[in-house]
């Protein structure tokens, strides 16, 4: 992994975190034995407040915003292409009622909270992203997400927060063989099956990344076509009769892994500053969530 240059003491930043990837971590890891005075159970709850906390003691931003996924059906992409991400199950009641819970947390802590039921918390971040850039501001993106390798400029990071990994722009192409304004065309031919985008059959990561190392873009690629047969690699002739049947597909495909950079993101750094909250709202959430005294100590210590 390449190890990132430090920001000079001149550049701001804002950290910019994938909310929806950490509460199902949390989920999927907690043990099931934590309860709300309801009754509920609320195991991504904590597991999701835990790793707030860490990362606000960690990295003491002053400038902080967290993005959540509203929904998996109603995103601008499911109108595009309604197989959008139709392999996954939506989320159980009890799981919905813990995100509510978990954004809670999120404005009680005074961190700005995005979220938007015609665009994905991608395109929240990848949107502020493009805005603070233009003001001057460098953006860390906390999330794994392979997809938000195309925000990365030149100042900007990903950081990987349970692996304790950082990356900037190199470190895209270390990651996937391609520079950050190739990767939604590298996912467009590879695909990603994790939301249900089947790309270029016979077209893997090795050969998306290859193809574009050569030809540049996708509209390059599909431009030039008559040229990859010729190309030095095990199947190349194949590869040219598949481009060609799905090639307006792989365009489409475009569409869905491009991340928006007009959806309503922060558009000024002050929107993003934090403004710690009233702390009865605070302990009448851990009143709520049945937190024990060390949580509740150090959400309060964050308060200050």
């Amino acid at each position: 992994m390449e190890a990132v240059s430090p920001a000079t003491k001149s550049t701001r930043t804002a950290h910019l975190v994938d909310g929806s990837l950490y509460v199902f971590r949390a989920w999927h890891s907690m043990p099931n034995e934590f309860f709300d005075v309801a009754g509920h159970p609320i195991n991504a709850v904590h597991g999701y407040t835990r790793f707030l906390c860490e990362l606000l003691e960690r990295a003491q931003p002053e400038h902080i915003a967290v993005a959540f996924d509203a929904s998996l059906t109603s995103s601008f992409r499911n109108a595009i292409y309604p197989a959008y991400k139709a392999n996954r199950e939506l989320p159980p009641p009890d799981l919905e009622r813990q995100f509510v819970q978990c954004r809670a947390i999120t404005e009680a802590l005074g961190i700005h909270l995005m979220i938007d039921h015609s665009f994905e918390a991608d395109d929240l971040i990848g949107s502020t992203v493009w805005n603070l850039r233009a003001l001057g501001w460098r953006s860390v993106i906390v999330s794994a997400d392979k997809d938000f390798g195309q925000l990365l400029g030149e100042h900007d990071e990903q950081w990987d927060y349970a692996r304790s990994l950082r990356w900037g722009p190199a470190g895209v192409h270390e990651r996937l063989g391609v520079h950050p304004h190739q990767v939604a065309d590298y996912l467009a031919l590879c695909g990603d099956a994790v939301d249900n985008i089947p790309g270029v059959p016979g077209v893997g990561a090795k050969t998306a990344a290859a193809l574009l190392t050569h030809f540049g873009s996708l509209d390059s690629l599909l431009d030039r076509i008559d040229e990859v047969g010729y190309l030095r690699f095990r199947g190349a002739a194949a590869c040219a009769l598949k481009l060609r049947e799905h090639g307006e597909k792989a365009r489409l495909y475009r569409r869905l892994t491009r991340i928006a950079l007009d959806a309503p993101g922060a558009s000024a750094a002050d929107t993003l500053l934090r403004r710690p909250d009233a702390q009865n709202r605070l302990d009448n959430l851990c009143d709520e969530l049945n937190f024990g005294a060390f949580t509740r100590s150090r959400l309060r210590s964050l308060l200050r």
